[in-house]
């Protein structure tokens, strides 16, 4: 039986990896965030409270559980306080990493490691795992770092960049681009929304399947994991829209400038997905799929 132990189990990411692993009968499941489960615990998994950026936490942790693999899904993703707390962010995304991979030390415990396309610039039409980084912002930067220090590990590894990830929970801390723009446009209220970014948009419980089929299958390296389609952000909403019968009128088209973000994004990250279909058959929803999925589980949500 595959121990798996997940860091970051209160994200998105983390509560559909639960979901899905929780039920295989081959896998024990270890969950592991800061402080309380914010999610129904399911009987067959184990909740354990951890805080990355202590050292001595993740060392006991791994001591205690021995896991065979681990899914370091626990991160800053919040683009523009990371830029503005800079600190913070190298805390939780660059030592909280380094904590991980020194508390697995030599064992030979899989590690799966979850990156982003915001390592790169932005100005490339296409781009492939070897591809340079130059990241644009300080979330980028720390992302990027997180992935050096893979560099000299000796234990079985992977890293998971993906774009933009979307889904719905009972308990969501951050909304997301779905979310968002949906509950904006049912109130009937105008949304600004960038036409001059391109993404591919990503949705979570793909990308904790591809998760989960990297550790099934041992696959290794760095792999990109993203939607299959590539689209401004503009269009996606006008997706959003279309898909629950919203006002399309009430969507403004704004160039990016005009946000004056504290963190720079880049233009396009068209991520290219053709390794991760070939070594583990990666094969991502459409959107419509992905929305689909979505609003059949915001009906099945308890009320609040």
């Amino acid at each position: 039986m595959n121990k798996i132990l997940i860091t970051g189990s209160n994200g998105l990411l983390g509560q559909k990896l639960v979901s899905l692993l929780a039920n295989k009968s081959n896998c024990q499941l270890i969950a592991t965030a800061r402080g309380e489960a914010r999610f129904s615990i399911p009987n067959n998994v184990i909740y354990q409270s951890l805080d990355i950026t202590d050292a001595q936490a993740c060392i006991s942790v791994v001591n205690t559980f021995s896991p065979d693999a681990i899914i370091h899904a626990a991160a800053m993703t919040n683009v523009d306080a990371c830029e503005n707390q800079r600190e913070l962010c190298d805390l939780i995304n660059i030592e909280g990493t380094r904590n991980i991979i020194q508390a697995i030390g030599n064992r030979q415990t899989h590690l799966v490691h979850i990156s982003t396309d915001f390592i790169y610039e932005g100005d490339e039409d296409e781009y492939f795992e070897d591809s340079k980084a130059n990241p644009l912002s300080y979330y980028g930067t720390s992302k990027w770092k997180s992935e050096l220090l893979f560099e000299n590990v000796s234990f079985p590894y992977s890293i998971l960049r993906t774009v933009l990830v979307y889904g719905v929970l009972e308990d969501l801390s951050r909304s997301n681009i779905v979310l968002w723009a949906k509950g904006a446009l049912e109130k009937n209220q105008e949304i600004n929304v960038v036409d001059d970014q391109y993404r591919c948009p990503t949705l979570a419980e793909d990308l904790a399947l591809a998760c989960s089929d990297v550790v099934a299958q041992k696959a290794t390296g760095v792999f990109h994991v993203s939607g299959k389609e590539f689209l401004s952000i503009l269009d996606l909403v006008y997706k959003i829209a279309d898909f629950w019968s919203l006002d399309r009128n009430l969507i403004k088209s704004i160039k990016t400038s005009s946000l004056n973000q504290a963190a720079k994004r880049p233009v396009k990250t068209k991520l290219n997905i053709i390794k991760a279909i070939k070594q583990f058959n990666y094969q991502p929803k459409s959107i419509h799929e992905g929305l689909t999925l979505v609003a059949h589980q915001l009906q099945n949500l308890k009320p609040l």
